[in-house]
């Protein structure tokens, strides 16, 4: 079973899938400190998500419908064109992206590579290229069993309700939730 460590732990099993969660750099407003000090990795992961949630200020980029567009889309042809990854469920949020895929290859190298590309192409969209665009470090949990499988797809396609920007979770048109709907009606 493949581990490294950043500042947190990765662990990665073959053929398991993973929740991956990475956001963008300055995405927290100076004010807002975070200190994970004694909380498990799942409550410092739940406390950082709804603060990104909540923030209004900060980097907050991919509210911009084409770099929302372009991340999408980078998501999508990673798994169907590349197969890098099973797609499961996603959400870029303004500030954040959350993944559920099953990866055919080294989530670090699937994670450098789209967040690589994405980047690039984000800042030559906002004429700033070469300006760090992601915060180097994701969050990833691999996925224990189908309960915990089904909990996360569900929180990851209602994130943007929760986040009071849409009432319903397939009108959010940077989702699986919104793509799944769009695959149906066509």
């Amino acid at each position: 079973m493949p581990f490294y460590r950043c500042r947190l732990p990765h662990l990665y099993a073959p053929g398991a899938a993973v929740f991956v969660t990475w956001r963008l750099e300055d995405s927290l407003p100076a004010h807002r400190h975070f200190d994970a000090g004694s909380m498990t990795s799942i409550e410092s992961f739940q406390t950082l998500d709804g603060l990104l949630d909540e923030t209004r200020t900060g980097a907050r980029f991919l509210a911009i419908p084409a770099i929302a567009d372009a991340v999408t889309k980078s998501i999508q042809h990673c798994a169907v064109e590349m197969n890098r990854y099973e797609l499961h469920a996603f959400s870029v949020m303004p500030n954040h992206v959350h993944l559920l895929i099953t990866p055919h290859d080294s989530l670090p190298r699937i994670l450098k590579s789209l967040k690589g590309f994405t980047a690039r192409r984000a800042n030559a969209l906002l004429a700033r290229p070469g300006k760090t665009f992601w915060l180097a470090e994701s969050f990833d949990h691999l996925i224990r069993d189908r309960w915990e499988f089904e909990a996360i797809r569900r929180y990851i396609e209602e994130n943007p309700v929760r986040a009071l920007l849409v009432r319903r979770a397939e009108d959010y048109p940077w989702s699986s939730a919104h793509a799944s709907l769009k695959a149906g009606q066509v």
